[in-house]
């Protein structure tokens, strides 16, 4: 089964969009500046708190409750996959290997190679920072492919496919080859000229965890993007137009 976002979707606060929903699992879009789930700083403003007071209909006494199964870093948006109940998270986790995830990215300069698959270890320092280094006992291994989908004077447009799921790892990779993602306060070198990270999650497709049906679900292009690049859509042109 596939499903595009469009006007029928059910908005909830914070602008978290229920893209769909059954007894086992939410899935839904995610708007940046929203954190998955909480931190020390914040515990509230969360996707995970949103949905969980949805699945409660505001009855703070409810045992309802919902299971991460992955995350989104918060500048990030997209799509994003809860399960209702701990077996649903297991089987999700379980296969997470076999879940096909791609991004849509807008990243500074012109990118003289049309497809490319970055394969580094990644390591993160006591600040939080991630980095490639070449020391195998310190990093994990991480690959991330893309194709050029369009090329601007001054931007691309990337279609990313991730192919292992380390923190941060589309950032870093893309910042490492000369052309970090827009918006990238952390790895972009003090890219603030602009009104957000430009990295969205754009598609999902796994298998339903009990009935096993393949699943595959889609949003449209943010309209930020557009306005980087000109029309994202896809159906535009080859790549590299």
């Amino acid at each position: 089964m596939r499903k595009r976002s469009g006007p029928g979707a059910k908005v909830l606060p914070g602008g978290l969009v229920i893209l769909h929903e059954d007894r086992d699992i939410l899935v839904v879009d995610k708007p940046p500046g929203l954190l998955t789930m909480a931190t020390d700083r914040n515990n509230t403003r969360t996707a995970y708190f949103i949905l969980t007071d949805y699945i409660r209909k505001g009855y703070a006494k409810s045992r309802n409750r919902i299971f991460i199964v992955h995350r989104l870093d918060r500048d990030t948006s997209g799509i994003l996959i809860f399960a209702k109940n701990r077996e649903a998270k297991l089987r999700l986790q379980e296969r997470w290997k076999e879940t096909k995830k791609k991004y849509l990215a807008v990243v500074h300069g012109r990118c003289d190679r049309k497809s490319e698959t970055i394969t580094t270890y990644l390591a993160e320092n006591k600040a939080q920072f991630v980095y490639s280094t070449s020391d195998t006992a310190k990093g994990k291994l991480s690959r991330t492919a893309y194709q050029v989908l369009k090329q601007t004077k001054d931007f691309a447009l990337l279609e990313v496919d991730l192919l292992t799921g380390r923190k941060n790892q589309i950032r870093v990779h893309l910042a490492g080859i000369g052309h970090p993602v827009v918006g990238d306060e952390k790895y972009g070198k003090g890219d603030r000229g602009h009104g957000r990270l430009a990295l969205h999650a754009r598609s999902i497709s796994f298998k339903h965890p009990f009935s096993g049906e393949s699943l595959t679900f889609e949003t449209e292009v943010p309209e930020y993007f557009n306005q980087l690049v000109g029309s994202a859509d896809r159906k535009d042109g080859p790549p590299g137009n």
